[in-house]
Order: structure tokens, then C-alpha cells, then sequence
């Protein structure tokens, strides 16, 4: 199983970083030791001093599949949820400044919240809404009609690097509004659907 990210997937998120605009998806990975599932804490590591929240759509791949062509990525997922990226900020603006890989500021342990997961059958991949509560205050909303690369052209984009397997997990990006976490945090995630809201997702900060 890989856990596959998107980064700099929303115009926003990409400015209030201070990053270009990609004109490809910007694709990294996580350990699967990074995963953090049914809604265990989150411990704040040592490491760090600057800890964010990145919420996200996260996809769930259905079918093992290689240089997927586009007619066929949406048949790749049929699943989804929603997670937390943890970045260490501080860590990868560090590594950044260097030219170093930043894999220690992204794919630490615990660094992937993985919700629950929900079929896409009653969903347009290019119109869900969602967002994050921290400490009962919206921090972040989503829309994937505002997805620089929607998750057909995700799926296309990736299979021509790494062969998609069946349970693969596909993050596919934040939109703007990340900031720091504390010990004593609360984070929620909720999806909008058909009846109204659901929260996928609880992270209590440690």
C-alpha cells in the first residue's frame, strides 16, 4: 500500500505559501507508518515547532493499473474520505532553502489522518465541498471544483511513474487556510453531502 500526495493542488494554497503555480501535479509519498487511523490521537513531535494542518480529499484506488489513460482513470477510484496532512513547516522550509528532499517534514509517523471512508456514487468528483474545525472554529473549507488537477487527471498523472495497486491512497492536495497545531487541539473533518454535513474524521492533539 502507498499513500501518494498531491501538493500545490489549489491556486490559494499554492499563494499563501509563497509557491508557483505547478503546471504538473506536484507528487510526493508517505510511509505507510505515517498512516493515523480511526481517530487515534496525534501526537505533536518533538521535532518541530511549526506542525500544520493540510485537510484533504483523499482518495482510495480500486484497480491496479499502469499509464491509466484518461478515458479510463475514473473506473481507478470509487471511494474516498477525508485526512490530514501534517507538515512540519519549520522542517521543510529548512530543507527547502537547502535543495534537500523533504520527506522528514511530511511523511513522519502519524503525519497521514485517514477518516472514514464513504462511496463516491452520490458525489461529482468535481464538486465536493468540505472543511476543517479546529477547536469548533472553521480553519479550512474545500471545493474540488477548484482542484488545479482533478483526480481523473491525478490518476493519469501518477500511473505513469508508480503502477497504482488496489488499496492505494491518493491525498489529493489542501486548499488555503493552513496554520499551526498545538497539544490540546481538536481537529474535525466534515463532508457536505446529499442530507447534509458528516464528519469523517476526529484528531485530538497531544
Amino acid at each position: 500500500m502507498k499513500i501518494i500526495c498531491i501538493g500545490r493542488n489549489y491556486a490559494q494554497h499554492a499563494a499563501e505559501l509563497g509557491n508557483e503555480i505547478p503546471d504538473e501535479p506536484v507528487i510526493f509519498m508517505k510511509p505507510p507508518s505515517a498512516l493515523l487511523v480511526n481517530d487515534k490521537p496525534f501526537f505533536h513531535p518533538e521535532f518541530s515547532e511549526d506542525v500544520h494542518h493540510e485537510i484533504e480529499v483523499v482518495l482510495k484506488v480500486g484497480k491496479n493499473g499502469k499509464s491509466v489513460q484518461p478515458e479510463f482513470a475514473h473506473r481507478y477510484f470509487s471511494e474516498m474520505t477525508l485526512g490530514i496532512d501534517f507538515t512540519a513547516r519549520d522542517l521543510q522550509s529548512k530543507q527547502k532553502a537547502k535543495g534537500l528532499p523533504w520527506e522528514i517534514a511530511k511523511g513522519f509517523d502519524g503525519s497521514a489522518v485517514l477518516g472514514e471512508f464513504v462511496s463516491m456514487n452520490d458525489y461529482d468528483p468535481k464538486n465536493i465541498q468540505f472543511r476543517l474545525e479546529k477547536n469548533g472554529e472553521t480553519v479550512q473549507s474545500g471545493d474540488t471544483s477548484l482542484l488545479l488537477f482533478p483526480f481523473e487527471e491525478i490518476i493519469v498523472q501518477v500511473s505513469k511513474y508508480f503502477k497504482l495497486q488496489m488499496g492505494d491512497l491518493i491525498y489529493t492536495g489542501t486548499p488555503a487556510g493552513v496554520g499551526p497545531v498545538q497539544p490540546g487541539d481538536e481537529l474535525r473533518g466534515f463532508l457536505t453531502t446529499p442530507e447534509g454535513e458528516r464528519e469523517l474524521f476526529f484528531c485530538a492533539v497531544k
